[in-house]
């Protein structure tokens, strides 16, 4: 009777341990972090022209990084624009970049080093492609700039892309019916100003500050990119599919469109790093980028234009694992 008491009593025992144990694995549970490891080490995004929206929202986007991800030293680098942007990131020398569509198309169809690492990870803002003149200059149209000095953007840039495809499909010669000026918004507006440039090109968000701080003390307009000069340049085919027509609203630029809108040019630009990025980064940064919008974009108005609705669409670039998981996290 003893022993059998004694059997039922450290039963008893067993099983109450056993349930102490498993309310203690349910509390770690519930108090421990689990999943991924916190993201660790140095990041560089490769941003813009010192005065260009890329460095301007990558400032801003630092700060949030550094919230974010703690245990990360977040560094941004200065480049000529995306055509630069891209080189660097496919070949391992940066992490993360901004590029616009056109730029990224051109390089994946280049075959050039890492173009096949390239991925996507938010549609960000559109750029809208502005030919600035002196408010009393003669060009009506790209093909009245046949003779003048003519800033094209830096080599590196997405603006030169972009301004030698509208020379061409307005007949013009990029190289020889122009004098083509390689210069950044950094420092065309002055020289636009002091009459060393008779016109310039630039792609960029809405507005620019740079244009914006020009229309404010000199007299100037902005030229109208009209849709048959738009078919014409998207009669090219390859990446030239990625413009589109566009209207820059009247108050982009208030002093210099005096409250007109004018016919343009746009083309989407996309956050890009490469397939060998940490997940667990990567989303972790594609999360930052769409939590930030409203607040980045209270001081660069183009960041108010980030879309979760169509961020996922990083056309021409697959998208990478970690941006991928954050949208299937937020997916209603």
């Amino acid at each position: 009777m003893l022993q059998a008491l004694s059997r039922i009593g450290t039963r008893r025992v067993l099983q109450a341990c056993a349930a102490v144990a498993v309310a203690l694995g349910l509390l770690l549970w519930w108090l421990l972090p689990l999943g991924q490891p916190e993201p660790t080490g140095t990041l560089t995004f490769s941003t813009g022209v010192r005065s260009g929206v890329y460095q301007r929202y990558g400032e801003r986007l630092k700060g949030d990084l550094a919230r974010d991800l703690p245990e990360v030293s977040i560094r941004l680098q200065t480049s000529e624009g995306s055509q630069q942007n891209i080189a660097r990131v496919a070949t391992g020398k940066v992490d993360f970049t901004i590029a616009t569509a056109d730029a990224l198309a051109t390089y994946l169809r280049s075959g050039k080093p890492g173009a096949d690492r390239l991925r996507g990870c938010v549609r960000l803002y559109d750029d809208y492609i502005q030919l600035v003149v002196p408010r009393d200059s003669e060009v009506r149209k790209v093909s009245d700039l046949r003779g003048k000095r003519v800033g094209v953007g830096q080599r590196g840039s997405g603006v030169r892309l972009v301004a030698d495809r509208l020379l061409t499909a307005a007949g013009l010669d990029p190289a020889n019916d122009v004098t083509p000026v390689s210069a950044g918004i950094d420092t065309m507006p002055e020289q636009l100003e002091n009459d060393r440039l008779d016109a310039f090109f630039w792609s960029g968000g809405l507005p620019t500050s740079a244009v914006q701080e020009l229309s404010d003390r000199f007299a100037i307009r902005l030229v109208p990119l009209e849709a048959p000069l738009i078919k014409e340049l998207q009669a090219a085919g390859g990446s030239a599919r990625y413009y589109r027509s566009a209207m820059m609203p009247a108050d982009a630029y208030r002093n210099a469109q005096q409250d007109a809108a004018v016919p343009t040019v746009a083309v989407a630009n996309v956050l890009v790093t490469t397939e060998r990025s940490d997940p667990t980064l990567t989303e972790a940064f594609t999360r930052t980028v769409i939590d930030s919008r409203d607040r980045i974009g209270r001081e660069v108005h183009a960041a108010q234009l980030v879309d979760l609705r169509t961020a996922i669409y990083t056309d021409p670039l697959p998208l990478h694992e970690g941006a991928s998981r954050y949208y299937r996290s937020v997916k209603p």
